[in-house]
């Protein structure tokens, strides 16, 4: 029978006796123990099930040394998460894996600089399983800060040269950037454009910096003209301001590749406000694929990563590398055969290019 709701809480205790066992063997059944035979285990489920016993986290925790919980760590402000449908799909490709593997998500962002020494020292103590960390910067200090302090890691988006190659190498998920980048400018050189400009993400960012790479790879070329090159920082207002500036720079451009939906739907409005014609003046081609790429005016052509999948796999690296960490994690692969996943990126034509 449950217990009364405003009751005293069930008991180790009160579950051992219920089942006939001892505390111990109570303990070991609740925290995942080993050795314990099969029809003790369920004799012990069974009276949990029947007190309502709900296993202290705490103490769970000094058994287990694990916490149940992974930290999720944007480095940027609140604000910016909240806007882009990026961040949306991929902290839902999170949830979703650590909550089928009742974890729970700890979600920090980096608001300021200062934030940096206060979630680095969160992460140090011993409140967390794991991080996942994306949306990082050349000089965010906080991969140190957890390799550090043995927090095992995985990252969203390749991370930055000068430490990829240190070993154990870091572990993350990515996207073929460089590839989908050149499928993008190569699209447009086949419909005949000549005068291809590209609005770029934030360069001290991987993922700007390889679609960067690919598109001068489409072109052939080492540098490209920089009347044709603007940053938009990955946002939308970002993406109008680089259109306004390629368009003064460049009138005669003929067609551009924006390195993310959100500042594609930027230099749209641009356009549109200068009376040019997508895609009969000017053809545009995004990245990402998110919902409202199908929905923009006209509809987007872009380059496909599938987001949420990516959220998906990054957790699911995690857990396998806290897995292979227990000391009873038998049958988990081992921590040093775990490597980066590199997933696919596809062009997607509609009507914008």
């Amino acid at each position: 029978m449950m217990s009364e709701p405003n009751g005293p809480r069930p008991t180790l205790e009160a579950v051992a006796a219920r089942a006939g066992v001892s505390r111990a063997t109570v303990s070991r059944v609740v925290n995942g123990g080993a050795g314990v035979r099969a029809a003790v285990q369920e004799r012990v489920r069974r009276a949990v099930a029947e007190l309502g016993y709900v296993p202290n986290s705490a103490a769970r925790s000094l058994v287990t040394r694990r916490t149940g919980a992974v930290a999720v760590v944007i480095g940027e402000p609140e604000s910016r998460v909240f806007s882009d449908p990026f961040f949306g799909r991929q902290l839902r490709g999170i949830s979703r894996e650590l909550a089928a593997a009742d974890t729970q998500l700890l979600l920090m962002f980096v608001e300021h600089r200062a934030d940096h020494d206060r979630i680095g020292r969160y992460l140090s103590a011993g409140h967390v399983d794991g991080a996942l960390m994306f949306s990082l910067h050349r000089d965010d200090p906080l991969p140190a800060m957890a390799e550090r302090a043995g927090l095992p890691t995985v990252y969203g988006g390749r991370p930055d040269r000068a430490g990829a190659d240190r070993v154990p190498r870091p572990l993350y998920v990515d996207t073929d950037n460089r590839g989908g980048a050149r499928q993008a400018v190569r699209h447009l050189l086949g419909r005949g454009r000549r005068r291809i400009a590209v609005i770029t993400g934030p360069l001290d960012q991987t993922s700007a910096v390889d679609r960067l790479d690919g598109y001068r790879e489409a072109l052939g070329v080492a540098e490209p003209d920089a009347r044709m090159v603007a940053d938009g920082g990955f946002t939308a207002s970002g993406g109008e301001r680089a259109m306004a500036e390629l368009l003064d720079a460049a009138p005669d451009l003929d067609a551009v590749f924006v390195c993310s939906d959100l500042m594609a739907s930027g230099a749209l409005r641009t356009l549109r406000a200068r009376g040019r014609r997508v895609p009969e003046d000017v053809a545009v081609v995004g990245y990402d694929d998110l919902e409202p790429a199908a929905w923009a005016n006209p509809p987007l052509t872009t380059v496909r990563q599938d987001v949420e999948e990516m959220g998906r796999l990054m957790a699911r690296l995690l857990l396998r590398l806290l897995a292979a960490r227990t000391a009873d994690g038998a049958g988990a692969a081992d921590a040093a055969e775990l490597a980066p996943v590199i997933t696919e990126a596809r062009l997607v034509v509609r009507e914008s290019g």
